[in-house]
């Protein structure tokens, strides 16, 4: 591509900071950006920033298509919801427009295994309309191609074991309330765990009807599937809260977490294959106390036996910047609803991302 990326920005929370420096960091532009939060709109994507102004105002949600329309971006970036089908609406408008897009939403990233009838609809409209939509992130690398790297220079898989927690404070609103953070326990037990308490008919009946609300790690257990060409037999979630001896405070859910309340959650996949290789995942997303870090541990149980752990992970720019690097695999990409497995391996682009673009 012989000009600069456009991008348009969807959601100018906490990651658009990131996620929008990078984008002109790495020669790329901004060519419009969208919020739901009527404080914001009106505002130049600058002051998100912290930055000069940009000249590029934030619309509201009911004006993003006349916007993207008059822009015409590449591709769009959205960093909004959890669950897709919070995004469905967002991601239906760019297959609508025939704009690529890539989202940081988790369930994103191997939605065909939690909504696959949402996922299917985006699909349809996507290759209809020529374009790409994907899901990526910290999971791109840190759950998903360095475990995939490590099982290719394994003899014999028995079993993937992996466990990794993060702050949800860093990654706003949606995120913290989806991990339970701030319920009592009685409430986490009827809102959140009680989701899981349930047969194996009856998730997969949840799942079809687009009902089953998924933790991180489930729709991660299908990407790895999928990349290590594992056939899933069954496929099962446990979801239990997570505590702390003290009064925690929530910026993000702007309260005091009581001593004893659920600060989030921990969840527990465990995917048996028909090739006798079983993948367990445990996500911990919590609000953290001051003793509390982020860590991400893999270990491939064979031959050899390989372990990976990783303290401290900058979690959210690692995010940011996935998604960033991705941006040429998307447009190059083939049509549809395509997991970035398909994609072949996240490369460090050095040069401005348009070189990459076909």
């Amino acid at each position: 591509m012989d000009r600069k990326v456009k991008v348009v920005q969807y959601g100018t929370g906490k990651m658009s900071v990131y996620t929008m420096r990078y984008v002109y960091e790495k020669g790329g532009e901004i060519v419009g950006a969208v919020d739901a939060n009527p404080d914001v709109v009106g505002k130049d994507i600058g002051e998100i920033m912290g930055t000069e102004n940009k000249g590029v105002k934030i619309v509201s949600v009911q004006d993003a298509e006349k916007m993207m329309q008059e822009v015409k971006p590449d591709i769009a970036i959205i960093t909004t919801m959890s669950l897709i089908k919070d995004v469905e609406e967002s991601l239906m408008l760019c297959a609508k427009l025939g704009i690529n897009a890539i989202t940081t939403c988790e369930e994103a990233f191997y939605p065909m295994n939690s909504n696959p009838e949402i996922t299917k609809k985006i699909d349809e409209l996507a290759k209809k309309n020529n374009c790409t939509i994907t899901g990526s992130g910290y999971q791109d690398i840190y759950w998903g191609q360095l475990i995939s790297s490590i099982a290719g220079s394994t003899q014999t898989i028995k079993k993937i074991k992996g466990s990794s927690s993060y702050n949800v404070e860093d990654y706003g609103i949606a995120l913290a309330e989806a991990h339970g953070a701030g319920l009592t326990l009685e409430e986490f037990d009827k809102q959140v765990a009680s989701v899981d308490r349930i047969s194996d008919e009856e998730r997969q009946d949840m799942i079809n009807r687009g009902e089953y609300l998924p933790s991180y790690m489930w729709n991660v257990n299908g990407w790895l599937c999928d990349k290590l060409g594992l056939t899933v037999k069954s496929q099962t979630q446990k979801t239990v809260p997570q505590t702390h001896n003290e009064d925690i405070y929530s910026s993000t859910l702007g309260m005091t977490v009581k001593a004893g309340d659920a600060t989030g959650m921990s969840a527990v996949v465990t995917t048996e294959t028909e090739e006798g290789i079983t993948i367990e995942s445990e996500c911990i997303g919590k609000v953290y106390s001051k003793d509390d870090f982020d860590k991400n541990e893999w270990t491939v149980i064979g031959e050899p036996e390989t372990t990976l752990i990783i303290n401290r992970p900058a979690t959210v720019e690692l995010t940011c910047g996935s998604v960033v690097n991705r941006i040429p695999d998307v447009i190059n990409s083939k049509s549809g609803y395509v997991p970035t497995e398909e994609m072949g391996d996240l490369y460090y682009k050095i040069r401005p991302l348009n070189e990459y673009v076909r």
